[in-house]
C-alpha cells in the first residue's frame, strides 16, 4: 500500500512548490517598458458648430433608430445575425482568446505520464526494464517574459475585440449608406418616369398642333428627341437600384436578389432627425472602436519588447519525476523499485552572434511603429469628425436650396406648357422649362439622399453602433 500513498503525497507537494514558486514570481519586477496610455491632445470645440447634444451614449449606440424606418431595422438586425464578414471578425475574437488561455498556461508546470519498456543484452543474459511515472517540467518566470507575454495575449484580446466592434460599425453605416441608395434610386426613377409621361404628353400636344396647322414638325422631332432621353438615362437608375438591392442581399447574409421582394416596392426616403447627438471631442473619440484597437496593439507590442529583455537574461527550469522501475511486470509498482527526482537548470546565453539584441532592436520598431500608428489613427478620427460635421451642414443647406429650385422649376414647366397650349408660348420654352424641371427634381432626389448620407457618415465617424460586448475575456 505504501507505493499507492506516496504518489498522492507527490502530487500535494508538487502543487504546493507550485502555488509557493507562482506566488514568489508574481512579485517579482518585470524586465521591459511600464505600459503608459499616450496622452494626446484633443479640440476644445468642433471647427464646424456641433449640433446641440442630448444622450449621446443611446443615441450613437443605436442611431440608425433615428430614423425610424423599419425596414432599415429589419435589414441591420439580419446583417448583424448573419454577415460574414461579423462572423470572421467573431471567430478570430476567439483565437485571440484561446491564446490568452495559452499564455495563462504558460505558468504551470508541464505534466506528463509515459510507460516503457527496454531491453539490456549483456554477453550473459538479456533483461528487459519495464518503467512507469510522471515527469514534470517547469520553466521559472524569474525576469517577467511570462507576464510580459500574457499582458501581450490580453492587449492582443481587447485589440480583435476592438476591430470586431469596428467591423459592426462599419456595416452599420454601409448598410444604412445603401438603402439611402436603394431609396433614392427607387425615387428617381419615380421621377423620371413621372417627367417621361408629361414629356410624351408633350410630344402627342406637338402633332395635334402639327395637324391642327398651328406648329411645325421641328417642335414634334424636339419633343421626342427629349421624351427618349428621358428614356435613355432609366436603365442607369436600375442598374444602380439593382447593385444597391443585391448588395443589402449580400451584408445580410443572403444570396443576392433575395431581398428583391421585400424593397420592391418604393418608399420615402428616412426624415433627418432635428437634433443629432455628438458630445464633446474626449467622450467621442474614446469610443471608436479603432482608436481602441490601435491603442491596445501598443499596449501589446510594448509588451512584447519587455518579453524580448527578458529572454536575454538567465532562465531557471524545475525538473521533477516519479515513477517505478523494475526487471518484471509483475514487480513494478512495489515500494524498492520507487524511483523520484528533482532537479532544477539555471541557463543564460553568453554568446549568440547578437541575436537576441537584435530580436529586441526590432521589436522596439514594431513599437515605434504602432504608437505612430496610433497617433496618426487619433488625428485621422479628428479630421473625419471635422469633415463629417462640415459635410452634414452643407448638405443641409444644399437640400433647402435644391427644394426651391425643383417648387421655381415645376411651376415655370406648368406655366410655360399652359402658354404653349394657348399659343402665347414658344414651343422651346416648353421643352427647356421640363428638361429644368426634370433635373431640378433629380437633384432634389440626389440632395436629399446626399444629406442622409453624410448624417450616416457623421455617426460612423463618432464610432456610432458599437456594442461593448466582446471586450470580454
Amino acid at each position: 500500500m505504501t507505493n499507492h500513498s506516496t504518489a498522492p503525497g507527490f502530487s500535494r507537494g508538487l502543487a504546493a512548490l507550485a502555488c509557493a514558486v507562482l506566488a514568489s514570481c508574481t512579485s517579482l519586477p518585470s524586465i521591459g517598458p511600464a505600459y503608459r496610455v499616450p496622452p494626446f491632445s484633443l479640440p476644445t470645440a468642433w471647427q464646424s458648430a456641433p449640433p446641440a447634444a442630448n444622450d449621446e451614449q443611446t443615441t450613437l449606440r443605436t442611431w440608425w433608430q433615428q430614423l425610424d424606418d423599419a425596414e432599415l431595422d429589419r435589414l441591420i438586425a439580419r446583417t448583424l445575425a448573419a454577415n460574414h464578414d461579423l462572423k470572421q471578425a467573431e471567430a478570430r475574437l476567439r483565437q485571440a482568446r484561446a491564446a490568452r488561455r495559452q499564455a495563462v498556461g504558460a505558468f504551470f508546470p508541464s505534466l506528463t505520464a509515459g510507460t516503457g519498456a527496454n531491453r539490456q543484452r549483456t554477453a550473459d543474459s538479456t533483461q528487459t526494464l519495464y518503467d512507469a511515472g510522471f515527469d514534470a517540467t517547469w520553466e521559472i518566470d524569474l525576469f517577467g517574459g511570462t507576464r510580459r507575454g500574457l499582458e501581450a495575449a490580453d492587449a492582443d484580446a481587447a485589440t480583435v475585440a476592438a476591430q470586431l466592434e469596428n467591423t459592426r460599425v462599419s456595416l452599420l453605416a454601409e448598410v444604412a449608406q445603401n438603402y439611402v441608395e436603394l431609396r433614392s434610386y427607387q425615387q428617381r426613377l419615380a421621377i423620371a418616369h413621372d417627367n417621361l409621361e408629361t414629356q410624351s404628353e408633350t410630344a402627342q400636344i406637338a402633332e395635334w398642333r402639327l395637324q391642327a396647322g398651328l406648329g411645325g414638325s421641328s417642335d414634334v422631332e424636339q419633343a421626342i428627341s427629349s421624351r427618349e432621353q428621358t428614356r435613355a438615362s432609366l436603365p442607369d437608375l436600375e442598374i444602380g437600384l439593382a447593385a444597391a438591392r443585391n448588395r443589402l442581399a449580400v451584408l445580410s447574409g443572403d444570396m443576392p436578389g433575395t431581398v428583391a421582394a421585400a424593397l420592391a416596392e418604393a418608399a420615402p426616403l428616412p426624415d433627418v432627425p432635428a437634433d443629432l447627438a455628438t458630445g464633446i471631442p474626449a467622450q467621442v473619440l474614446t469610443r471608436r472602436p479603432d482608436l481602441i484597437a490601435a491603442e491596445r496593439k501598443l499596449a501589446a507590442e510594448t509588451a512584447r519588447t519587455g518579453q524580448k529583455l527578458a529572454a536575454r537574461f538567465p532562465s531557471l527550469t524545475l525538473n521533477a519525476s516519479f515513477g517505478w522501475q523494475a526487471y518484471s511486470l509483475a514487480a513494478l509498482g512495489g515500494s524498492d523499485t520507487l524511483l523520484r527526482v528533482l532537479g532544477g537548470t539555471l541557463a543564460a546565453t553568453l554568446f549568440d552572434g547578437g541575436r537576441l539584441r537584435a530580436a529586441v532592436d526590432a521589436q522596439q520598431a514594431v513599437q515605434e511603429e504602432a504608437l505612430a500608428a496610433y497617433e496618426g489613427s487619433v488625428l485621422t478620427a479628428i479630421e473625419e469628425v471635422e469633415n463629417a460635421l462640415f459635410a452634414h451642414a452643407a448638405a443641409r443647406d444644399r437640400l433647402a436650396a435644391r427644394r426651391l429650385a425643383a417648387t421655381a422649376a415645376r411651376n415655370a414647366a406648368l406655366l410655360s406648357r399652359q402658354l404653349y397650349e394657348s399659343g402665347l408660348s414658344d414651343f422651346r420654352d416648353v421643352l427647356d422649362t421640363e428638361r429644368t424641371r426634370l433635373s431640378a427634381e433629380d437633384n432634389q432626389a440626389l440632395a436629399e439622399a446626399t444629406q442622409l448620407s453624410s448624417l450616416i457618415k457623421l455617426y460612423k465617424a463618432l464610432g456610432g453602433g458599437w456594442n461593448n460586448t466582446g471586450t470580454e475575456n
